[in-house]
């Protein structure tokens, strides 16, 4: 299908950070007329140059679309997309389609879904993983849960977005409780993969040597392998950023109080990725948990920033 050929619903992408911006861009390639709106009007200005159409308003962008895909920070940010003054639900058609892609506590999915649901449009609760690249190449895993009309009516859009699409059940929250899941594991091993990196250098050893050992060894996991080039490169822009898992891992916590179950693990990854944003760090890439480490320790690690950045 060529860039001027569009079928199927119009589709009208909610923050164009570097998720939403590549899952816009999925949608683009894969034919649908896609409409993207940003905070940032450059973005925005950016994207319909390229790709299709650009919103100057959420009421704009919600009012030609038949399936709306909200990619903010959190759950607050997406009520207020939702909900707040000149929020889409304020504009959407009738029988449009919210997919909320946020990580977010289950609860704040099924309050956000009832609320939707209450003006007569629809919700899929689809929290993505997979990072920025694999957003541009339409090869994200989406966790997905929703009524099954709802899920019917955004399948191709789902699809377009996504290499691996796991269909979790018939109620909004399921998708949020599992990603929650990843999110406990992913937060653990960027963290101690972030220790085992700084230890290693501690203990002498060639730290590229280290990464080409682990990634070929028991002890290897996707995130060591994924997160640590970035500390032998000395680059901490941020792909994924701390305050992510400050986040994440912090609703962890929460939900560990709420279900009276201990998540010491999880709980001191929480506090080592708190410390890194304290100390200056929090926008930067995840990874910069091992500039803590090395900073605690008074490591060198690779690259000015990892021993000089103070903002």
């Amino acid at each position: 299908m060529s860039a001027n050929e569009v079928s199927g619903p119009r589709v009208s992408v909610i923050g164009l950070g570097s998720m939403g911006y590549g899952m816009a861009q999925s949608l683009a390639r894969g034919g649908f007329a896609v409409t993207g709106f940003d905070t940032r009007p450059e973005v925005v200005a950016k994207f319909a140059a390229a790709h299709g159409a650009g919103a100057a308003s959420l009421a704009e962008a919600a009012s030609g679309a038949d399936i709306l895909v909200v990619v903010v920070v959190n759950a607050d940010q997406t009520e207020q997309v939702l909900l707040g003054e000149g929020g889409v639900l304020a504009s959407a058609r009738p029988g449009a389609v919210i997919v909320s892609c946020a990580t977010m506590a289950p609860e704040r999915a099924r309050a956000l879904a009832a609320a939707v649901e209450a003006t007569g449009r629809l919700y899929v609760d689809a929290p993505i993983s997979g990072g920025a690249t694999r957003a541009a190449e339409g090869a994200l895993t989406m966790l997905v849960s929703g009524r099954p009309a709802a899920i019917d009516k955004s399948r191709a859009v789902l699809d377009a977005m996504s290499a691996k699409l796991y269909l979790l059940g018939d109620e909004p929250g399921i998708g949020a409780s599992f990603k929650i899941v990843n999110q406990l594991l992913a937060g653990v091993h960027i963290a101690a993969a972030s220790e085992a990196i700084v230890f290693a250098k501690r203990l002498g050893l060639d730290i590229a040597k280290v990464y080409e050992v682990i990634t070929a060894s028991a002890g290897n996991s996707w995130m060591f392998e994924n997160r640590m080039p970035h500390v032998l490169d000395g680059d901490y822009s941020p792909k994924s950023a701390v305050e992510i898992f400050t986040k994440d891992l912090g609703i962890i916590a929460d939900i560990s109080r709420s279900e009276k179950f201990a998540t010491p693990i999880a709980s001191s990854a929480l506090q080592m990725f708190l410390m890194t944003a304290a100390a200056g760090m929090g926008k930067d890439d995840d990874a910069s948990v091992a500039r803590l480490y090395a900073r605690i320790a008074g490591i060198d690690l690779p690259g000015a920033a990892a021993s000089t950045d103070k903002d």
